[in-house]
């Protein structure tokens, strides 16, 4: 009998490790159609300076590792190539960091301007109207 019991747990004990937070970029595809979940890390305390400069008009979707807010308007995009680019929105985007993330839908395995957005968890739409790359300013 507790040899059946242990049994009948073990979906219920699989299932809670898979209901932890993930840090990672997450793709799925539903019905010809990709979502990206991006997890979104907090606002440092002491931020970076950084020097923006041109960026380009589209990035590879692939390439994203991460995300971080760095205003209302604006998420910087961290790749694994440890690039950062920040995407400036056509307008604020509340809730970004209150759902930790959000949707990414590219319709080529690229996110480009004036072309994608952002989704917020909470239903909200922003597209993106620039990439700005950033460059690390360093005291001299």
């Amino acid at each position: 009998m507790p040899f059946a019991f242990f049994l009948s747990l073990l979906p219920a004990m699989f299932g809670f490790a898979t209901a932890e937070q993930s840090d990672h970029v997450r793709t799925l595809v539903v019905e010809q159609e990709v979502i990206m979940r991006i997890p979104v890390r907090p606002r440092p305390v002491q931020p970076f300076a950084f020097e923006e400069k041109k960026g380009p008009k589209c990035l590879d979707a692939s390439s994203i590792r991460g995300a971080a807010l760095s205003g209302r308007e604006t998420v910087d995009f961290l790749l694994f190539d440890r690039r950062r680019f920040r995407a400036e929105l056509s307008e604020d985007c509340p809730a970004l960091d209150f759902y930790n993330g959000f949707y990414l839908t590219p319709e080529d395995g690229k996110i480009c301007v004036r072309r994608d957005g952002i989704h917020s968890r909470i239903g909200r739409s922003c597209r993106i109207e620039r990439f700005r790359r950033l460059v690390p300013k360093f005291p001299r």
